[in-house]
């Protein structure tokens, strides 16, 4: 792939999920905890916490490799270059399909803060952002050997996670509702957690910002156009 185009790829992927931690997810959690007063905020500052330790932990022990990294992360494994970056992609792709879920397990617990339209337009986001995720992971598949075939499916399989991740949280909705802004805010910082660990650091590599941020602009500016516009 382009160069250029895979930073700008990352950067639109990084700005569609930083956006929707804002708009769909802290917010909300927030405005379900009004009551807390002053404290409202306590809860989506302790799951956006969770989030990000969970996250930490996951890439600690979970063998695994980056899309442009030489060198694999977590503990030492004999696992295939290919599988760890299967697991990589994998790995982040959960907190999304939780951010789906939580958000649609919001929706149907009958709550105002989050609509039908609300939700789908966070589902839409992931979904739009989905597309150079996938690319990122199959094309350098491709670029070390595999077939079309295998590369193809590997990006797919990589990103089947994510509607597992929401149909379970969505199936959990009458256990998840008393948590509800917690688990909202834990997605937020699952997704932050990614953007910053990963999708930022691989698209301004070498100093190469400019076409980065252009990319991130268009992905928070999308998501915020259809967080407000759908909500």
């Amino acid at each position: 792939m382009n160069d250029s185009l895979q930073r700008l790829l990352l950067g639109f992927a990084a700005g569609v999920m930083i956006a929707a931690s804002v708009w769909s997810l802290l917010i909300p959690s927030m405005n379900m905890s009004e009551k807390m007063g002053r404290l409202a905020f306590l809860p989506a500052l302790v799951g956006f916490a969770g989030g990000v330790i969970f996250l930490f932990l996951l890439d600690k022990i979970t063998p695994h490799l980056h899309a442009m990294a030489n060198e694999p992360e977590g503990p030492h494994s004999s696992i295939s270059r290919t599988m760890m970056l299967f697991f990589a992609v994998t790995l982040h792709n959960i907190p999304e399909g939780m951010a789906v879920g939580v958000v649609f397990a919001s929706f149907l617990s009958g709550g105002t803060e989050i609509s039908s339209a609300g939700a789908l337009a966070l589902s839409i986001g992931i979904a739009i952002q989905n597309f150079p995720e996938g690319a990122i992971i199959s094309m350098p598949l491709r670029s070390e050997g595999n077939s079309r075939t295998k590369s193809f499916f590997y990006g797919v399989f990589s990103g089947a996670v994510e509607p597992v991740a929401a149909l379970l949280t969505i199936l959990l909705t009458s256990f998840v509702l008393p948590f509800l802004p917690y688990l909202l805010a834990f997605a937020a910082g699952a997704m932050v957690y990614v953007v910053v660990e990963e999708l930022i650091p691989e698209a301004t590599r070498n100093e190469k910002t400019d076409i980065c941020t252009i990319g991130f602009a268009l992905g928070f500016a999308l998501m915020m156009v259809l967080d407000v516009a759908l909500g």
